[in-house]
């Protein structure tokens, strides 16, 4: 794609702070550093989202993504865990649809990164969780 910031990036025509390269991906500091060592994981071929990856491909994506986190958590002493966050869709606040995953170091609960799960148990039954399964079920795919 030629309007697409990371295939740019791949391509050497915007420069990064790559940590790590080869043929399948490319790792590179993001440049918004929500903390230190905040990193992001992005395939060669461009991908809009997870939705368009297929088993082989994923796991070629993910099995390079265990690495990564280790070198970075390695970097830091002060490192004592990692987010790792994959965002689809504009929704999800994906802002560059090209698929991609954040390591994101986290030093303490003070570091300036969060996320938040709301606790909606109480809306559901045992008869609502089971139709979404079902019917999630249904979807699947072979």
């Amino acid at each position: 794609m030629t309007d697409c910031i990371f295939c740019k990036i791949i391509n050497g025509d915007i420069p990064s702070y790559t940590v790590y390269e080869d043929d399948v991906i490319k790792a590179f500091l993001d440049i918004s550093q929500a903390t230190p060592g905040h990193t992001l994981v992005i395939p060669k071929k461009h991908v809009p989202n997870i939705y368009e990856y297929d088993a082989e491909f994923a796991s070629q994506v993910f099995a390079r993504i265990p690495k990564i986190a280790r070198a970075i958590r390695k970097f830091s002493p002060d490192i004592k865990g990692m987010n790792i966050v994959n965002n689809n869709g504009e929704l999800a606040y994906q802002s560059v649809f090209h698929s991609h995953f954040h390591l994101i170091p986290r030093y303490t609960n003070q570091d300036g990164f969060s996320m938040q799960f709301t606790d909606n148990s109480g809306k559901y039954d045992d008869t609502k969780y089971a139709t979404i399964a079902h019917a999630i079920k249904e979807q699947m795919e072979e």
